[in-house]
């Protein structure tokens, strides 16, 4: 975790930064807060204030409301969070807003890391200005108020690592400038709405829930996510060719553990951007496609804990990136060339418990032959249900997922 110092310097600036975007795509939102602003200044003018704005006002009662509702503050965070200078509360950062630059306003919350037990007042839909709102690795729990919709420059969301429950919190779908959201190692529950992947986002971590459900038929409907976590949830059904809507900006998708079933799309394949693919610990059957061999970006695969079969094709073994190659706990009757000696190529590899002859660590012919003789056809994997279900092999039992790394322990994402 970065230290204090640095986590100040770099969201003060990440915030000037972020408010110079805002101020380019804002046109319509800026003039309804400039009338807001400039209504309430004159019709305070004529009184004495301890607050140079009334936005700074109303970012007094937000913070004030909060505090009451906070039970444990183990590091003294929101100790100094008292009289009218919010801008010198800890973990609270102002700057100029896009429609006025002559004053200052809350732009920015990072509490990430304080352990504050708690939950969020409805009160916080006061700090309309807030671009960035980071609670990542606290016990904050309940639901997340309707109250955020007011936040119409939020652009960062991350309440991950937290103690929030509810179905998924759809507040965040009408939020227009937001671009970046984290609520992964929570306790939402319920299916994902499609809309959310309607939404330009960069970034959706939506891991270690309980959402269940099917994926989303527009799954990659947004074609502009560059990062997108759905791991270590119970969605099940297939991972919707819709994917390929995403080509040109996906780098990384985890599908770890999500009861993912049928076969893999081959539209996988024309993702020509990505770094990392895990589909590890699913119920996927069938091939590989022989598309992902056009993947010359990626960097990490993993196949793990399927029900995969058929060849390891030599077109994925000799991706020019490629480093970390796992299909181990499948059902893989033959490597393909260099796939059977990947260490002379310094890829870390893992092709445990397949049917590969002669290779070490194999499942044994009683195991493999009733699987081998029955190929899955994938042109014969029909999706159905509401969102896209799967009619697919039923998998041997399988060791249960480990948890991904909390964000605490991740990198952050800038």
């Amino acid at each position: 975790m970065a230290s204090p110092l640095f986590s100040a310097i770099t969201s003060h600036a990440l915030l000037i930064i972020l408010f110079v975007y805002l101020s380019s795509i804002s046109n319509n939102l800026a003039a309804k807060h400039s009338y807001s602003s400039t209504h309430h200044h004159h019709r305070s003018s004529h009184k004495s204030s301890p607050f140079r704005n009334e936005k700074l006002h109303q970012a007094y009662i937000a913070f004030q409301a909060w505090k009451r509702v906070i039970y444990s503050d183990p590091s003294n965070f929101t100790s100094n969070w008292v009289g009218p200078s919010v801008c010198n509360y800890t973990g609270i950062y102002c700057a100029a807003p896009p429609y006025n630059h002559k004053i200052r306003v809350v732009a920015g919350i990072d509490l990430n890391g304080a352990d504050i037990a708690g939950f969020l007042p409805d009160e916080l839909g006061l700090l309309s200005d807030l671009a960035l709102f980071h609670l990542n690795s606290n016990r904050f729990c309940g639901i997340i108020p309707e109250t955020l919709s007011n936040l119409s420059f939020l652009f960062e969301l991350d309440l991950s690592n937290n103690r929030f429950v509810g179905p998924f919190p759809r507040v965040v779908l009408s939020l227009p400038a937001l671009n970046y959201l984290d609520i992964r190692f929570n306790e939402f529950e319920g299916p994902l709405p499609p809309e959310l992947f309607n939404k330009k986002l960069d970034a959706i971590f939506v891991n270690n829930n309980r959402l269940t459900s099917m994926i989303p038929p527009n799954f990659g409907a947004n074609n502009s996510a560059s990062v997108v976590v759905i791991a270590n949830n119970k969605f099940g059904g297939c991972l919707p060719p819709s994917i390929a809507k995403l080509a040109d900006t996906l780098e990384e998708l985890l599908v770890t553990n999500t009861s993912l079933s049928g076969c893999l799309p081959p539209e996988v394949g024309y993702l020509y951007k990505l770094k990392v693919l895990d589909v590890s610990f699913n119920n996927l059957v069938g091939p590989i496609p022989y598309s992902i061999a056009g993947l010359a970006q990626l960097e990490q695969l993993n196949f793990a804990h399927n029900t995969m079969t058929g060849i390891v094709p030599e077109g994925v073994c000799v991706l020019p990136n490629l480093a970390n190659f796992s299909f181990s706990y499948n059902f893989f009757c033959e490597e393909q060339g260099i796939c059977s000696n990947l260490t002379s190529k310094r890829i870390v590899f893992d092709d445990r418990r397949n049917c590969l002859p002669e290779r070490p660590l194999q499942r044994s012919n009683k195991v493999c032959q009733p699987v081998l003789e029955h190929p899955v056809e994938c042109f014969e994997q029909h999706c159905n249900g509401p969102f896209g279900g799967s009619v697919a092999l039923v998998p041997t039992a399988m060791p249960t997922a480990a948890p991904m790394f909390s964000p605490s322990m991740a990198p952050t994402h800038t």
